[in-house]
């Protein structure tokens, strides 16, 4: 008996803990109405010049592609192994759908039935900065939707290095390569 009285008392207890009250706060939601300010509304904007942490991009070279009003010409990160082995993967996620995976601009969307790409071998292409192909891919062109919100701006340029090492790879020729490459080259082919 005295155990059903601890029992209902303390259930009772529990039971006064849960109260409405946390639902129904004072408190403004997003997009809601408040008669306080001029233009009525309860979420305020920011501040003009205020940044969200983690995006002072004051670096305009790296962030936009352009120094002193301009396109930059040459990319602005070091470009080694590490970078151009991110670019190929990011590429072949973002890129290779459309571009296909040497640039020709023949990928899997092209041959199902929708417009082909400038392929990045093209003499016009082999001329524009790196700023230019880093800024297509930050705003889109053409048909090319952005991918500012899908892609970093260092894997952007990652994958504009990518680019101009496949532009590389596929105007090579026998006198462009070293001897250590020729031996390597020649190797291959008694292989086969």
């Amino acid at each position: 008996m005295r155990s059903r009285f601890i029992i209902t008392l303390l259930g009772l207890l529990v039971l006064l803990g849960c109260r409405q009250d946390m639902h129904d706060q004072d408190k403004y939601e997003a997009f809601e109405r408040n008669e306080f300010f001029d233009d009525r509304r309860a979420s305020r904007p920011p501040l003009p010049g205020t940044i969200a942490r983690g995006h002072l991009e004051d670096d305009l070279a790296l962030y936009r592609g352009e120094a002193d009003g301009k396109l930059v010409a040459v990319n602005p990160l070091p470009v080694n192994r590490a970078l151009l082995e991110r670019g190929r993967e990011r590429y072949d996620i973002f890129c290779s759908p459309c571009h296909d995976r040497v640039g020709s601009g023949q990928g899997m969307i092209v041959q199902r039935g929708f417009k082909a790409p400038r392929s990045f071998h093209d003499e016009r292409m082999h001329q524009v900065g790196d700023g230019y192909i880093f800024q297509a891919i930050t705003n889109g062109f053409g048909v090319m939707p952005n991918y500012a919100a899908q892609i970093p701006a260092h894997d952007r340029w990652a994958i504009v290095g990518y680019i101009r090492a496949l532009q590389l790879s596929q105007a090579a020729s026998v006198a462009d390569l070293t001897a250590l490459d020729l031996e390597g080259l020649r190797a291959s082919e008694k292989l086969e």
